[in-house]
């Protein structure tokens, strides 16, 4: 089994109690923020040399708090994965779906296209300023 079908299609916790879902999510925790924070450089560096491209040639500031707030409202949002599967698991005791696996997988593959979007935004505006720029 290669690496990145362990990371996208991970076992299920094996005790299906609140502390061991609590566990489940928080053994992956540190591989998504390495994830999406790599995607996240990835983007910053992107947007910045497209940026620089003429016809735009300007310089683009990292706005780090935003860059923060970012983070903590990802690792926020990863945080309701473990939620959701802790409030099944409540509600339906053993009848529970094995979400943890599901939820993981489909979180990390949102994060990391919501991280990458500004490249397509900023790659559409640069196109329409190319074409103002040889429309004139």
């Amino acid at each position: 089994m290669s690496a990145l079908t362990r990371l996208l299609f991970p076992a299920p916790a094996e005790v299906r109690n609140t502390a061991s879902i609590f566990r489940w999510w928080e053994s992956r925790r540190l591989t998504f923020n390495i994830i999406v924070g790599a995607t996240g450089l990835v983007t910053l560096a992107a947007v910045k040399f497209i940026a620089l491209l003429p016809p735009l040639s300007m310089n683009m500031p990292i706005v780090w708090p935003g860059v923060i707030m970012y983070g903590f409202f990802a690792n926020l949002c990863y945080s309701f994965g473990f939620v959701t599967e802790a409030t099944m698991q409540r509600a339906w005791h053993e009848e529970t779906p094995r979400v943890g696996p599901a939820l993981f997988r489909q979180g990390l593959v949102f994060s990391v296209g919501l991280t990458l979007f500004p490249i397509a935004l900023m790659s559409i505006g640069w196109a329409f300023q190319l074409l103002k720029w040889i429309a004139r």
